[in-house]
């Protein structure tokens, strides 16, 4: 029962972070990062290179939490430690990886 709960929790949270890194990749326009902000396309020098990079990013963002739902159906403990593994480590890391994609296509 708690191999099920466990899938039903993560797989949607996988899903989210994949669908966001391909939404950004594939964004006519500069995808931004904060909630309620915006980026115009003055702001970016190349957007389809940044917004590839936000994908990447992003995707990169989602692959652990990948690995930590499959290895979490079979091992739980292992599946939670690479989760909260993930936390502690990417959700600081994103702010600091946008920056550095913002500064690197700013014009």
């Amino acid at each position: 029962m708690e191999n099920t709960i466990w899938i039903l929790i993560m797989l949607p949270c996988s899903m989210l972070f994949t669908g966001i890194g391909i939404y950004a990749w594939n964004r006519k326009k500069p995808i931004w990062f904060w909630s309620g902000s915006t980026v115009s396309k003055n702001e970016i020098s190349d957007i389809k290179a940044y917004n590839r990079a936000n994908g990447i990013m992003w995707l990169c963002f989602s692959l652990p939490f990948w690995v930590s739902t499959f290895l979490g159906f079979f091992y739980n403990k292992a599946g939670a430690i690479v989760l909260i593994a993930n936390c502690i480590i990417g959700i600081p890391a994103l702010p600091i990886a946008y920056g550095r994609i913002y500064k690197k296509y700013k014009r």
